[in-house]
């Protein structure tokens, strides 16, 4: 097929627009596909290091792996060591450029890092091949953001990349973002700018009116980063591209689509229609996807589908990482019939709130806040009669100062409570030599930083199993096909049961006659 054989002539003049070369990718199977779309809990270390591998080849300019939320889980569910977890994905992928998210001063904990322990975690990112750091600051805090980055850079990142966070509310504003652009473009320790769409709310207007915008103000690279949730941004990462944002996040296979971001089997033949060159390469992305389907398919795990148009995920604003994870805990605890009400709650206390950005962590403190208001109504109790003591922190300002005002009354009902006053206590900033004997006296031995940092912030009810279940295995993949003879009854049996999604066989081979039905989940 000649080059413009897959171009469209008609929509050629919107990629002829752009100026600055091919566009690349950073892909986001293995972290925001993950969590997306199977609440951050599908993707073991064996898994990670089988599809790093294959993933490795595609030439991608980054691959986003982790994130605290993914290294915690990773212990929770599956008692696998993160550091293993990194160690072994960065020699499975050598020479490539592993990525990590961070969302302000937190690690694995919800509670707010002090900077000792901040630079504990990125020296321990960075120590396991982990080189570089998206920052998405959840109230888009300009200073913090670029005090992190200096950090990274010192404690041995090689790219930074500092996220405008957008959102939609009354009291976000481009102007807002612009200036934080402006102020990321300035900072040494920031290599790059994204505009990170956790909501999947940008629309094709919106990225035409922002996105020049940006490009004005920054020379350095410009990525973007958005959830095909609402079904816009397949089309929209078109036209950024178009507007010259020089990076693209999508996924493969199974791990694009749905709440993730856009699949790169389809933006390929897109900006092909439109002639804008990418930098990846097709083959590779095709054997890459290949394993992560194999994945998908031997652990029953649900694979994004491309989304209808839907202008309601603006309205509840939930971020496909986090509403992955909530439909995963609704199932848990029974409740998965409340969805559409803890949805319609978020609504309301996100305003209440004073419009927090809805990533992580304050995402996930209006979902826990919506969901305790909705259990409290269906058992005849007030909203906020229970209040979680992250949303307790958030009304007394230990997060930062919200853009918008928070609800009199949610504050009233915040410092009435007597664990407020707990709360509202000063943290005591220990410096890294004194958690070092801290934490070396309650375990009697000394740790390494490794082993320390996880001390401070998960539980030893979480630890020990983790320590206790050694290496973890490596994923073998689907089963070997069959490549011995069919010579009897009982070898054709065998061999139909290997085959996947059979439901029914009939052969004849002369007299003989086999028939095989296999029962529906209806039938059992």
């Amino acid at each position: 097929m000649t080059e413009t054989a897959s171009r469209a002539p008609h929509l050629t003049a919107l990629g002829a627009t752009r100026t600055r070369g091919p566009v690349r990718v950073v892909d986001t199977s293995l972290r925001d596909g993950n969590q997306s779309l199977w609440g951050a809990t599908g993707i073991t270390t064996g898994m990670a290091e089988a599809a790093a591998a294959g993933l490795a080849a595609v030439g991608f300019d980054a691959i986003d792996v982790t994130s605290s939320t993914h290294l915690s889980v990773g212990v929770k569910f599956h008692r696998e060591n993160p550091w293993e977890r990194l160690d072994r994905v960065s020699a499975a992928a050598p020479g490539v450029l592993l990525s990590a998210i961070t969302t302000g001063m937190r690690f694995m904990s919800w509670e707010r890092a002090t900077e000792p322990v901040m630079r504990l975690a990125l020296r321990m990112l960075a120590t396991h091949g982990v080189r570089r750091l998206q920052i998405a600051e959840p109230m888009n805090d300009r200073d913090a953001t670029c005090r992190v980055a200096r950090w990274a850079k010192d404690e041995g990142f090689t790219q930074v990349v500092a996220g405008v966070v957008f959102t939609e509310s009354p009291v976000h504003t481009d102007e807002r973002y612009l200036a934080n652009a402006l102020a990321y473009e300035a900072e040494p320790a920031i290599d790059r700018v994204y505009l990170k769409d956790p909501g999947g709310l940008l629309t094709v207007e919106r990225v035409r009116d922002l996105v020049p915008r940006l490009r004005a103000a920054v020379s350095k690279p410009l990525e973007l980063h958005s959830h095909t949730t609402t079904g816009a941004a397949s089309q929209l990462y078109v036209t950024a591209a178009a507007l010259d944002v020089d990076v693209l996040h999508t996924g493969l296979g199974p791990l694009s689509n749905g709440t993730a971001q856009p699949s790169l089997e389809h933006l390929l033949t897109n900006l092909d229609a439109v002639g804008i060159e990418i930098e990846a390469d097709r083959d590779a992305a095709t054997r890459a996807a290949a394993t992560l389907w194999d994945i998908a398919d031997t652990q029953g795990l649900p694979a994004g589908t491309p989304s209808e148009f839907d202008l309601g995920a603006h309205v509840h604003q939930v971020p496909g990482g986090m509403r992955g994870t909530l439909i995963r805990q609704l199932g848990e605890i029974g409740l998965a019939d409340r969805l559409p009400r803890v949805l319609e709650e978020c609504v309301r206390v996100r305003a209440e709130l004073g419009y927090p950005i809805m990533v992580t962590p304050f995402s996930q403190f209006v979902g826990s806040q919506a969901l305790m208001n909705v259990l409290a109504q269906d058992s005849g109790q007030d909203r906020y009669s229970r209040i979680p003591d992250e949303v307790v922190r958030f009304v007394l300002g230990h997060f930062g100062t919200p853009e918008g005002e928070i609800d009199p009354e949610v504050v009233s009902r915040v410092r009435d409570l007597p664990r407020a006053a707990e709360l509202d206590r000063e943290q005591e900033e220990r410096s890294l030599a004194e958690l070092h004997e801290i934490h070396a006296a309650r375990l009697g031995r000394r740790l390494s930083e490794e082993e320390l940092l996880l001390a401070i912030v998960l539980p030893e009810e979480q630890l020990a199993p983790m320590y206790a279940a050694g290496p973890a295995p490596r994923w073998s993949g689907a089963p070997r096909r069959r490549t011995t003879a069919v010579t009897d009854v009982v070898s054709f049996i065998d061999a139909v049961h290997e085959l996947p999604r059979w439901r029914s066989l009939r052969v004849w081979s002369g007299d003989a006659r086999i028939a095989l039905d296999r029962p529906t989940k209806e039938d059992r």
